[in-house]
């Protein structure tokens, strides 16, 4: 279906008293006046001291220690991942992923287990169908029962 094009005539006349009508509608505001200048006069330390004149307050050195979290136990474990390749290649690196949490949970016995990411990348480096046969870890244990595998 074709649609009709309206055409509304429209007439200068009755367009300038609509924008006089516009006009008197809008309350006018009053504008401040700004001196003139020219940016050669201003240098940038003195454009930036200005700007932030009110906001400089003098900074206390002030030495917060964050912190540490306290390892209970911190143990070096090669991995083999060998096991991983039975079943089909294209898995591999998966399984190997989960063996080597079913291996720490076996032998730290977590609340909880964060493998981190260089530990990950190094099982995925080649791809997904030839992870390493073996990895040596570096695993901590802190209070909360948080265990961090990294790269030994």
């Amino acid at each position: 279906m074709a649609k009709k094009k309206v055409s509304k005539e429209i007439n200068l006349d009755n367009l300038e008293e609509e924008l006089a009508d516009s006009k008197e509608d809008i309350p006018e505001e009053k504008i401040e006046e700004i001196e003139e200048f020219s940016l050669d006069e201003i240098s940038e330390e003195e454009e930036i001291s200005e700007i932030f004149e009110e906001d400089i307050e003098p900074i206390e050195e002030v030495e917060e220690v964050a912190p540490e979290e306290e390892i209970i136990d911190e143990r070096i474990y090669t991995i083999p991942l060998a096991k991983a390749r039975r079943g089909p290649r294209n898995k591999w690196a998966k399984k190997s992923v989960r063996y080597l949490r079913e291996f720490m949970t076996r032998h730290f016995k977590p609340e909880s287990l964060v493998i981190s990411q260089e530990v990950n990348q190094r099982i995925w480096e080649r791809g997904i169908q030839k992870p390493p046969r073996k990895l040596k870890v570096r695993v901590t244990k802190n209070i909360d029962g948080l265990c961090v595998v990294y790269l030994a």
